[in-house]
């Protein structure tokens, strides 16, 4: 299995900044993709940005510009940097993971989620 572990949530004023940060351990190595996913109060998971095994990335539209994903590979992570931010970037942002088994079955695997609220 991978284990995701998120860093760099918090509370910050329109226009800042953030980085968040996701740590896998476990069978980081069958890793395919990784992305950020993020749930606002009332509404449906959504994905903000992916990075796949090759480096190709892929954004929400409404992030385009603001944000940017990037992977170190040799120290598993993952990171979302978030600049010109919104209060309706307000959520909490899950890391994921795409790997495989040992028998070629493609897993999900989720970090615990970390709070991201922008003030007005």
């Amino acid at each position: 299995q991978v284990q995701l572990v998120e860093s760099g949530g918090g509370l910050v004023q329109a226009g800042g900044s953030l980085r968040l940060s996701c740590a896998a351990s476990g069978r980081a190595f069958s890793i395919n993709a990784m992305g950020w996913y993020r749930q606002a109060p009332g509404k449906q998971r959504e994905l903000v940005a992916a990075i796949a095994g090759g480096g190709n990335t892929n954004y929400a539209d409404s992030v385009k510009g603001r944000f940017t994903i990037s992977r170190d590979i040799a120290k598993n992570t993952v990171y979302l940097q978030m600049n010109s931010l919104k209060p309706g970037d307000t959520a909490v942002y899950y890391c994921n993971a795409r790997y495989y088994s040992d028998y070629g079955d493609a897993l999900d695997a989720w970090g615990q989620g970390t709070l991201v609220t922008v003030s007005s």
